[in-house]
């Protein structure tokens, strides 16, 4: 049978979510948990991102309950819940991915969570980032914001939100999409921080090449945070 499952991670020690012979990471944990089920993930995630709700689909004799599973994996993986779902793809009927990454603005950082966020103390105008943020919203060619070297085919994305918001000392973008380039929210939000100038966002999103957009943020200050479905 077709099963579902909501997962949520610490990225910090996982190199990234595929499985490669030798490397810790959350697709491999996971699978072994699931005696080896081959999995499908919504949101492919870099080494050192986070999510706090990924979901993934594979087949198996019967649903796994999330208990039984968090029982065999480690501290820094738990399965949030799963569920029979008959000819479901997580990754195919997925038709949207939220983001946030996260910036600490605090005098000095903080040890708790420092693993979740960036700590730049002095940021650009909010007001210009947030303009920046609206450049990209749409249908647009995200070529810039991925690596050079990429096995992309297609750049065009369309993004339903992108905003800032201040928490406090904490300044968060979130952004939602039907679907992200490797590294695009990173060098999204380096760009922003480097060059926070909204005509610079115009003239990027029409499919200019990944050097005249800015650096590429850390990855701990990034997380999904959800995967959206038809219902």
């Amino acid at each position: 049978m077709r099963v579902r499952a909501t997962i949520a991670y610490d990225g910090t020690s996982f190199h990234g979510w595929a499985p490669q012979p030798e490397l810790r990471t959350v697709g491999g944990v996971l699978s072994q948990a699931l005696d080896g089920a081959q999995l499908t993930v919504a949101g492919r995630t870099d080494a050192g991102v986070h999510a706090h709700a990924n979901v993934v689909s594979f087949d198996a004799g019967r649903v796994f309950g999330a208990g039984e599973l968090n029982a065999k994996l480690p501290d820094d993986v738990a399965v949030l819940e799963t569920a029979e779902a008959p000819g479901f793809d997580a990754r195919g009927d997925a038709t949207a991915r939220s983001y946030v990454y996260r910036i600490s603005t605090a005098a000095v950082p903080d040890p708790f969570r420092s693993r979740y966020q960036l700590h730049q103390r002095r940021v650009p105008d909010e007001e210009l980032l947030q303009a920046c943020a609206d450049a990209i919203l749409g249908r647009h060619y995200f070529r810039a914001f991925t690596p050079t070297e990429t096995q992309h085919v297609f750049f065009e994305r369309t993004v339903s939100e992108a905003r800032w918001e201040r928490q406090g000392e904490r300044l968060e973008f979130r952004i939602t999409a039907d679907a992200f380039l490797r590294h695009m929210v990173r060098v999204l939000v380096g760009t922003m921080l480097e060059r926070p100038e909204p005509e610079l966002f115009e003239r990027l999103v029409t499919g200019r090449p990944r050097s005249e957009a800015g650096r590429t943020a850390p990855p701990h200050g990034l997380a999904l945070t959800s995967v959206a479905y038809a219902t």
